[in-house]
């Protein structure tokens, strides 16, 4: 419990304002789905660096990719897809040969706790009695293409889009089933596993391909010089011990 108190008023210090900002801070932006693990992994890290603070902005993939493609004071852009990473790349903001893949994931439907429609699985959501099904919008949200490709392979996508509800991000549908707002959800693994007491996992999805995090340096001047230093500890062996305690997996 006394980890998760720090965890907590960790993550209110590194989610300051901007403007909060100085010269010597670390500017991280992250998708929404590795709160919990940026958070201790900045944690780690500013104890091995000692006045060093790594400030953590966390969001929809798409969001802090146009964030970093116009310019935001951003020094380590952490994706969870490749196409967020991609926008980036493509438009000359993060610095390609320090882009790699981190962790990797998996997609799964998750029902409220009580699971009072009694789903077991996809084909259940083809049911009438099933009304409302969020997952993240597949146009701007990498956990919603996903979502999209998964269940495209599995041919459910018709039957779950006529009763689509449409996140801005995997955080916000995981709270939507958490609350029971909705029938089910589509969320990663992680995220189900941070709220394993409100939410229970049915099934995990097939992907048609790996659910894998890139993570790179921006490109800009006045970039933090320990930001590459912050993106070898991510990919260090305790870096990597730490994504794997949040659920995570190698990529």
């Amino acid at each position: 419990m006394a980890l998760k108190r720090y965890l907590v008023m960790a993550a209110i210090a590194l989610l300051g304002a901007p403007s909060a900002a100085s010269a010597q801070d670390i500017l991280v932006a992250a998708a929404s789905s590795l709160t919990n693990a940026f958070t201790e992994l900045a944690i780690g890290f500013q104890q091995q660096h000692p006045g060093t603070k790594v400030l953590m902005s966390f969001a929809g993939s798409d969001a802090l990719a146009q964030q970093v493609v116009h310019g935001a004071p951003i020094d380590v852009f952490a994706s969870a897809d490749s196409q967020a990473m991609d926008t980036a790349e493509q438009a000359g903001t993060i610095v390609p040969e320090s882009r790699r893949d981190f962790a990797r994931n998996e997609i799964v439907l998750i029902v409220p706790s009580d699971n009072p429609q009694n789903i077991s699985g996809l084909a259940d959501l083809a049911g009438g009695a099933i009304g409302r099904v969020a997952f993240g919008n597949p146009a701007t949200v990498p956990a919603g293409r996903y979502t999209r490709a998964a269940l495209e392979h599995a041919g459910s996508w018709d039957a779950v889009k006529k009763n689509e509800v449409l996140g801005q991000n995997v955080r916000q549908v995981l709270s939507y089933v958490a609350r029971g707002e909705v029938d089910a959800g589509f969320v990663f693994a992680t995220d189900a596993a941070a709220m394993a007491d409100r939410v229970k996992v049915v099934t995990t999805l097939a992907s048609p391909s790996p659910v894998l995090y890139p993570i790179a340096l921006v490109e800009r001047s006045g970039r933090h010089p320990q930001a590459a230093e912050f993106l070898s500890y991510v990919n260090s062996p305790a870096g990597q011990q730490v994504l794997q305690k949040h659920g995570f997996s190698a990529p």
